[in-house]
């Protein structure tokens, strides 16, 4: 049973980082691997009765042991799961409103090289503020009305998924993995933003600064489109503007929620929909059912991407159901041994998630290794205490999970949902990305991680 819910957990990934070729959503291999490991585990129960007892299960026998460990671990993924169809619902209502409007309509410049740094620069900031899926793909849309010509326009989509990768990574709420670490308790919002923002900023500035000697010139804009009427805008100056400043507000209230209140971050996530939600209510009251409808909550739900939170499901319950079995301790001891120090097995971490997804590279992890609390600390023999010191809250170890996982995908375009969604956009070749951008994107992680290391080398 132990081994056979291994070779499950290694189908069901493959069958996740070859979703493009199989032509099967991931969404559905995670849940069938989910169900199968956790199905086989209840089934050999009476064999894994030890390890439960020692994951703090302890108390029944059998299969309802296994129940109260699934019920465990449940509890811990919805907090991830609601606070991102939270976000998600947010992103999506000010985009119905088309409040990015605000922002893009302002850059006017035609210069390659001016156009790469704005470019960059607005990518990593709203990334940060937003996700780093979301902002690729409005970027994506921005630059099609900037640059005319895919081989002209794919290299400021490559810096796209970069900034975007390099910006969620600093933020608690700009990347997946960063956010289930933060709702984890393993990062606090002010320590990740204190301790990733320099090196973040250097995984943009690397490929920047080498770009801007390759690139000269304008960039060619789009022709204007002959002869076509403009579309009415569904939304007033004041809606757009509104919407956007209580959807970006509402999501940079959450750290500041959970700071005053101590209430998990999906609480404060729920309270800006809800603020939101009402806001929206009124601002539309006067309006017909059919120019509402699309603008309301009711009706943007439909298009939050649904899909990817199940995903998340999926592989959240299959790594819970590993780390249940004692499998990803097994993992960590491997890991020490291969590569003997934290920020080896970090930066291996952040290169693999650009093979395969980083969600569950950082749920692994977050198994394999334990939160260490301060009364641990304490209790540890004096040889035992610099090794535990890096899993406290804002732990070395912590942080530099958060910006490897976060920024290492940028280095192939199917290691992030940015690249994966800039790909499907603009239908971006594999080798083309390969030959012009992951190199760029190598420089940047390898120089962000040495900044990070470099830092705490001066602290």
């Amino acid at each position: 049973m132990y081994l056979l819910m291994a070779v499950v957990f290694v189908i069901g990934y493959l069958c996740i980082a070859l979703e493009h070729p199989l032509k099967i959503d991931k969404a559905a291999s995670a849940i069938l691997t989910a169900v199968l490991t956790w199905t086989i585990l209840v089934l050999g129960a009476d064999n894994i009765l030890p390890l439960l007892a020692q994951d703090g299960h302890g108390g029944h026998e059998g299969s309802a042991l296994v129940i109260e460990a699934l019920r465990h671990h449940l509890g811990e993924i919805s907090e991830i799961l609601f606070f991102l169809l939270g976000a998600m619902t947010i992103v999506e209502l000010i985009d119905s409103h088309e409040g990015f409007k605000a922002i893009t309509d302002r850059i006017q410049t035609r210069k390659r090289v001016h156009l790469l740094w704005i470019i960059g620069f607005l990518t990593f900031f709203l990334s940060a503020a937003l996700d780093n899926l979301t902002t690729t793909i409005v970027m994506v849309s921005l630059l099609r009305k900037l640059v005319r010509g895919r081989p002209e326009r794919w290299l400021y989509v490559g810096v796209v998924v970069i900034a975007a990768n390099a910006g969620g990574a600093w933020s608690p709420i700009g990347d997946v993995t960063t956010t289930m670490l933060w709702i984890g308790s393993q990062i606090s919002a002010t320590g990740v933003i204190t301790s990733l923002f320099l090196p973040s900023l250097v995984c943009l500035l690397v490929p920047l600064t080498v770009l801007s000697f390759r690139l000269n010139g304008e960039a060619p804009r789009p022709r204007p489109r002959a002869h076509l009427a403009e579309e009415r805008s569904p939304t007033t100056a004041f809606e757009r503007n509104l919407v956007l400043t209580l959807g970006i507000g509402a999501l940079m209230f959450v750290p500041v929620f959970k700071t005053v209140t101590h209430l998990p971050p999906y609480m404060g996530i729920l309270f800006g929909l809800g603020v939101l939600w009402l806001a929206t209510e009124i601002i539309h009251r006067g309006k017909n059912d059919e120019d509402k409808h699309p603008l309301s909550v009711v009706g943007v739900l439909r298009k939050v991407d649904t899909p990817s939170v199940l995903f998340f499901l999926g592989i959240l319950l299959a790594v819970s159901a590993l780390a249940t079995a004692g499998h990803l301790t097994q993992v960590a001891r491997g890991l020490e041994w291969a590569f003997g120090n934290i920020y080896a097995i970090n930066y291996a971490i952040g290169l693999l998630s650009a093979v395969v997804d980083n969600v569950p590279l950082v749920a692994g992890a977050m198994k394999m290794y334990p939160l260490v609390s301060p009364a641990m600390l304490d209790g540890a023999a004096a040889e035992q205490t610099g090794w535990l010191s890096q899993f406290v809250v804002d732990g070395t170890f912590w942080e530099m999970l958060a910006y490897c996982a976060g920024t290492g995908g940028s280095t192939l375009i199917i290691g992030s949902a940015a690249g994966v969604a800039a790909m499907g956009m603009e239908k971006i070749s594999f080798i083309w990305y390969i030959k012009r951008v992951s190199l760029l994107a190598f420089l940047g992680y390898s120089a962000g991680a040495a900044t990070y290391l470099g830092m705490l080398a001066l602290s």
